[in-house]
């Protein structure tokens, strides 16, 4: 493998190989800087910290389940309210430490514009943790015409 020569005769064509030579170099120069430098990174410094004996306290989060049902009544806890009650009673429950979570419960056919009133005043009540729970729906699976059975 010629790389150059003196001589005229020849033809003069590009070589067409790359040089490795200087790749290694750098490679080499920058394993040897890791080597070096990495024994430094891994020095620690020992420092005498101070030990506390207290136990974190364990605060179980309060639900409050909301419930709502087909022609409109509200339940709070599984206790009849009416729509002027929830206010004083989301704003008391805004103001525990930790928040509780209101978990609401609507029927299929409860109408929108209740829903969106409570949720309305749970946000004014400054409430803000507000969940819906849900019945999963049956799946296509289990049904006798979606196995092919008659």
């Amino acid at each position: 493998m010629a790389f150059g020569s003196f001589d005229n005769k020849s033809s003069s064509h590009a070589v067409s190989e790359i040089n490795m030579v200087p790749l290694i170099d750098v490679m080499l120069v920058l394993l040897v800087i890791f080597i070096i430098t990495a024994p430094l990174l891994s020095h620690s410094i020992k420092i005498n910290v101070p030990q506390a004996s207290s136990e974190p306290v364990q605060q179980d989060p309060k639900v409050i389940d909301f419930a709502v049902d087909a022609e409109g009544q509200l339940f709070w806890n599984e206790q009849p309210v009416t729509l002027d009650q929830l206010p004083v009673l989301m704003a008391a429950e805004a103001g525990t430490d930790p928040q509780p979570e209101l978990r609401i419960r609507a029927d299929v056919d409860t109408r929108y514009e209740v829903l969106a009133q409570v949720m309305s005043a749970a946000r004014r009540s400054g409430l803000k943790r507000i969940g819906f729970v849900t019945r999963p729906a049956p799946s296509e699976s289990r049904s006798p015409a979606a196995a092919g059975v008659d």
